[in-house]
């Protein structure tokens, strides 16, 4: 009898885990078709940065492998903010196995070289596993917690970010985050096609491009949402 008890409360819970998860599947797919995605993974990127740029330190931080998309679009704000501002030196935070003839952290200092960053502004920061970590390793780098920092980042990393540095110590946080630039989408159309009456589906630029770039924001900033709620949680921001 207990045992019956047990599969059908099992099984209770299983239907209503089904109701919920469809619930939330059927609120993404609707959420795909309106921006509100896009301003919640903007909102990330810049709620806590100053458009004006100034810094005695411009922090990169590791995006994974490289050559890799996050990496490289890291590597290009960096460098873009290095000419700005050329007194600023410029700490890669990645981490780095030591026993291997060349890493990732290696391969980013490389790429940063040849966008032209003198090799003694470079400064590596090659042991924090996590945010928290480069943070409070960084805090150790710089003497200063008045020292003006430009964290360079993902947007959806961003907010994170400074939170956590300010959190380490430092008073003046700011960030550059990597936005990608948007493509002209009147370039996937065909000449000629835009025309009054029923859109093609190769016209339909919302369901062949858009709404999946929404889907994707949505999984982005989810994620996000919980790594911003542990560290409050843990009281590492």
């Amino acid at each position: 009898m207990k045992l019956q008890k047990a599969i059908k409360v099992l099984i209770l819970i299983l239907k209503r885990t089904r109701v919920v998860a469809g619930s939330i599947a059927l609120l993404m797919f609707a959420l795909s078709f309106t921006d509100l995605p896009w301003h919640a993974y903007y909102h990330l990127g810049t709620s806590q940065i100053d458009r004006n740029i100034e810094a005695d330190y411009i922090i990169v931080m590791g995006a994974g492998a490289v050559p890799g998309h996050h990496a490289l679009l890291r590597c290009w704000y960096a460098a873009k903010a290095a000419a700005q501002l050329p007194e600023a030196q410029v700490i890669v935070a990645l981490p780095a196995d030591s026993s291997a003839d060349q890493t990732d952290h290696d391969r980013m200092i490389e790429e940063l070289e040849l966008r032209a960053i003198a090799p003694e502004r470079l400064i590596s920061e090659k042991k924090g596993r996590n945010t928290f970590k480069q943070a409070t390793n960084i805090r150790k780098i710089i003497p200063d917690p008045n020292s003006r920092l430009l964290l360079i980042t993902s947007p959806e990393h961003m907010y994170r970010s400074i939170k956590t540095f300010r959190k380490a110590g430092f008073s003046h946080v700011n960030g550059l985050p990597t936005f990608e630039a948007a493509f002209d989408n009147d370039l996937l159309i065909e000449p000629g096609s835009k025309k009054k009456g029923p859109k093609l589906s190769e016209q339909n630029l919302d369901l062949r491009y858009n709404m999946w770039s929404y889907l994707q924001y949505q999984i982005i900033v989810l994620r996000e949402y919980a790594a911003i709620a542990w560290y409050v949680i843990t009281g590492k921001m």
